[in-house]
């Protein structure tokens, strides 16, 4: 070497003052949820961002959360990229995948080879659900994709109380913190990595992606904080309607001309709803607006650290929501989400007797439709439509260093999710790249926002814009929207577009399809063409959330180990809504044992088999309906096979038996059966980790006696009772 002269590879760099960025994403946030877009809601830091920085008006979504995030991160439109629907659904078809294609790369891998170190922090929702298990494949998960590092959650709502965490690409148990909540954590996070990245490397630049579970429900907040809203919101729905439009129009948010359009379908007068009912739904609303201040709260934190850090005034800033406020919590509001899902709603009567536990672990709360409706003002409809309810949505974007003579200022221009991405390149002054790790890569499909920024006044540059999702389909043009409401499982060609001008008409109030028939048709198939271009066809027009999972072939036998643990539901046994049979083998010591043999599930939903005491029990937890059958005494030392199977009877319901040694034990009818709907944590075998499925026992609850292997087999519509029999008749052999 004293010979010869070393060489060195040039490591990336970032152009001379490139700036942090950070996307900050609200879930399920109405177009007026913040205070500085009309709201009574506080959100001070929100509205420091928004005095400091440059709000924007006339900016779109897609009406879903992972397509929505496809869009935001890669700059392209979520079908062409493969996010037609939810991560949690592969369809076999191109725009429906469930995950974004290698051919469009996420911002983290553009700007890794620009001297860039990227963080993401919060939910996720972009790897496919069936990937996200101890097995992988692990290409998409946020650290195969540009990102350095990852805590927070992967699926679409987690419980803030007791959440199923992920740190990089493993599965971590819940910071056992006293008071713990998942948005102070995320946020304590987001701190701890820039403050590190700070410190070794002050002149690097970083991206951090922080999107939190606010404000899709559960709206889980103290109780404290809920009470200090229910004087706010004692009005009612539809006077906050006409008090959020008012002070957007002294905002100049809205054109002064805006009209209130009625209200939405199914969305009952304030007046006309029983004062039981009124003190109910107030609740739920103040849940809501209790999470969303004490997320801003939390923003506030990360922006003190940034400013202490001397890294605030040179970050693009951007804070948005990722589609319109939720409809998925039925006209009269629920304590327990999953139920909305299985068809199966909580009553009135019901809620009422839990009204103080509104925020609390125990439930999925989500507001009635008409708190959506208000979150939206002044638009129609909501969260999976296509009208402005559902694709509207706040915009912030701070740079203290880039906007300082804009600070303040509205921008109305028409503008879509795709366009960040182009506009942090453009003020970054980087190239999209047009290879990614030897995968050629496809268009931008975004717009720059850069020159509406420069120029509050300059027209708008986005020409056209199409909607689609659940059927529901829309597209905008040179200040034309056509846009129709579908009916699940009806002919597209049955639709009804409605025709607006939303230059002149914000809020969609006046359907002009009857008098301009010719620009409704024009607009019409201006949309099958984007749609083909973009890989929106074969239009999946099934009712909910991408109603059927992919049709892959499903594995019908298990052997589980101990020490199997953190499984998410999606790729452990789909037991729902079929036949199944679970057999545990085990040793009872000596002075007998307790503990779970396995859990699948959490306080939400699912079910466990464990020993209490030496005796068997098992728990079936329907959301919010418990099952239970226990033996009648306890077990012996020694070898043990004990057998649960559950035979469906009707479409809703079946019949539990617990067996014993070739004995049965019990049994139990169990009037509603989960039929797709999963909660949010995993199984575990030998141990019922987090947030426990059964009652009288606390986390983890570890199995003491000797745990086998616990065996799971999926009859479809056979019955069990053969399967049983035969395994009765092999236990005593």
């Amino acid at each position: 070497m004293a010979e010869s002269d070393p060489w060195f590879e040039t490591e990336p760099s970032a152009p001379a003052g490139a700036p942090n960025v950070v996307f900050c994403v609200f879930d399920d946030v109405g177009f007026s949820d913040f205070g500085c877009y009309g709201s009574e809601i506080q959100t001070p830091n929100i509205d420091r961002l928004a005095t400091g920085g440059v709000r924007f008006t006339n900016f779109h979504t897609t009406s879903l959360c992972s397509p929505t995030r496809a869009s935001l991160l890669t700059g392209r439109n979520h079908h062409a990229v493969g996010m037609g629907s939810l991560a949690n659904f592969d369809h076999g078809f191109p725009g429906y995948r469930g995950r974004i294609s290698k051919s469009a790369a996420l911002l983290p891998e553009m700007l890794r080879p620009n001297g860039y170190n990227s963080f993401a922090i919060g939910k996720w929702h972009l790897t496919p659900m069936h990937e996200v298990g101890p097995s992988g494949p692990f290409d998409q998960w946020p650290t195969q994709r540009g990102f350095d590092r990852f805590y927070g959650f992967v699926d679409g709502a987690m419980n803030q109380w007791e959440p199923f965490l992920t740190e990089d690409n493993r599965h971590v148990p819940t910071p056992e913190t006293p008071g713990y909540h998942l948005t102070e954590d995320l946020v304590a996070k987001a701190i701890r990595l820039v403050t590190d990245q700070s410190s070794v490397a002050p002149d690097k630049p970083f991206f951090l992606y922080l999107a939190f579970g606010a404000g899709h429900s559960p709206h889980h907040v103290t109780r404290d904080r809920i009470d200090r809203y229910v004087p706010v919101f004692e009005k009612g729905w539809d006077v906050t309607r006409e008090e959020r439009l008012a002070r957007q129009k002294a905002m100049g948010i809205v054109p002064a001309s805006t009209r209130l359009p009625p209200r939405n379908p199914g969305v009952r007068a304030w007046d006309e709803i029983s004062a039981e009912e009124q003190r109910l739904f107030v609740r739920f609303q103040s849940a809501f607006a209790a999470m969303i201040t004490h997320t801003d709260e939390q923003i506030g934190r990360l922006l003190d650290s940034l400013e202490r850090l001397g890294r605030l005034t040179n970050t693009v800033f951007v804070l948005m929501s990722d589609n319109g406020a939720s409809q998925e919590g039925s006209q009269v509001g629920t304590l327990h989400q999953g139920r909305y899902f299985e068809g199966a709603p909580l009553s009135v009567e019901h809620a009422l007797e839990h009204i103080d536990e509104i925020g609390e672990t125990q439930w999925f709360n989500n507001y009635p439709l008409g708190w959506a409706m208000a979150g939206n003002t002044p638009c129609k409809f909501y969260k999976q439509n296509t009208h402005g309810g559902g694709v509207r949505d706040p915009l912030i974007i701070h740079y203290p260093d880039g906007l300082a003579e804009h600070a303040g200022t509205l921008r109305h221009q028409f503008h879509h999710v795709t366009d960040i991405v182009p506009t942090v390149l453009n003020l970054i002054g980087i190239e999209a790249p047009s290879t990614v790790n030897g995968v050629a890569q496809m268009p931008i499909h975004g717009t720059s926002m850069a020159k509406a920024l420069a120029a509050p006044d300059s027209p708008t540059e986005k020409k056209v814009q199409h909607f689609e999702m659940l059927g529901h389909r829309g597209i905008v043009a040179d200040g034309w929207k056509a846009v129709t409401i579908h009916a699940p499982r009806t002919s597209l060609d049955a639709d009804i577009w409605e025709l607006y001008n939303i230059d002149e008409d914000f809020s969609e109030f006046d359907d002009q399809a009857g008098r301009y028939p010719e620009k409704t048709r024009e607009l019409v198939d201006r949309w099958w063409a984007e749609a083909g271009l973009y890989q929106v066809l074969p239009v999946d027009d099934r009712s909910g959330a991408g109603a059927l999972r992919a049709k892959r072939p499903v594995r019908t036998s298990w052997t589980l180990w101990p020490g199997t643990e953190r499984v998410p539901l999606d790729v452990a046994p789909q037991t729902a809504n079929t036949n199944h049979i679970i057999t545990a083998s085990i040793t009872v010591p000596e002075g007998g044992c307790s503990g779970a043999m396995i859990a699948a599930g959490d306080r939400w939903g699912g079910f466990v088999m464990y020993l209490d005491n030496s005796v068997p029990v098992f728990h079936y937890h329907f959301p919010a309906q418990r099952s239970e059958v226990r033996g009648s005494g306890p077990l012996s030392p020694g070898a043990h096979s004990i057998i649960w199977s559950l035979t469906k009877n009707t479409t809703k319901g079946g019949t539990g038996v617990l067996t014993v040694d070739g004995v049965e034990a019990g049994r139990v009818e169990i009037e509603r059966i989960v039929r797709g709907w999963a909660a949010f944590s995993g199984l575990d075998v030998g141990c019922d980790n987090g947030a426990p499925v059964g009652l009288g026992y606390e986390s983890p609850f570890r199995f003491t006696g000797e745990l086998h292997k616990v065996e799971v087999e999926l009859l479809g519509r056979a019955g069990p009772d053969a399967a049983v029999a035969m395994k009765v008749e092999m236990g005593k052999q």
